[in-house]
C-alpha cells in the first residue's frame, strides 16, 4: 500500500511540483492545502501517513501550523519547504514538530531522499 500525503503549499505551481514527484514516484497524493489553516483542517479529517508544508502561508504560517498539526497528532511526519535564506525559520520548523526539511527550488530526488527519511 502506498504512503498517503498531504501537500501543502500557498503557490499551486508548487503543491502541483510536489505532487507530480510524489506520486510518479508512488505515493498517493489525499489532499492539498494551500493556508496553515486548511493544512490543519485536511489533516484532521486525511491523517496522511506525510504532510510537505511550505513556510510562509496566508492564515497561518507553516510552522504554527506544524505546532497545531503535533499538538493533534504527536507523531505527525511533517517535511518542510523552505526557500533559500530561511535557515532560521527551518531550525524553528524542526523544533516545532518537523521532521526533516528541502529547500526550494529542489531537485526531485533530494525531495525523494527527505520523504523517505522522514517516512524511515
Amino acid at each position: 500500500m502506498s504512503h498517503t500525503v498531504l501537500v501543502c503549499d500557498d503557490a499551486i505551481f508548487m503543491r502541483t511540483m510536489i505532487g507530480d514527484i510524489l506520486s510518479q514516484a508512488g505515493y498517493e497524493i489525499v489532499g492539498e492545502a494551500e493556508t496553515g489553516v486548511q493544512a490543519v483542517e485536511k489533516f484532521k479529517q486525511l491523517s496522511p501517513d506525510l504532510v510537505t508544508m511550505d513556510i510562509v502561508m496566508p492564515d497561518m504560517g507553516g510552522i504554527d501550523a506544524v505546532r497545531e498539526i503535533i499538538k493533534h497528532d504527536p507523531g505527525a511526519r511533517i517535511l518542510m519547504c523552505s526557500a533559500m535564506g530561511q535557515q532560521a525559520l527551518v531550525v524553528e520548523a524542526i523544533q516545532a514538530g518537523a521532521k526533516d526539511f528541502v529547500v526550494k527550488p529542489f531537485q526531485p530526488s533530494r525531495v525523494l531522499e527527505a520523504v523517505q527519511r522522514v517516512l524511515g
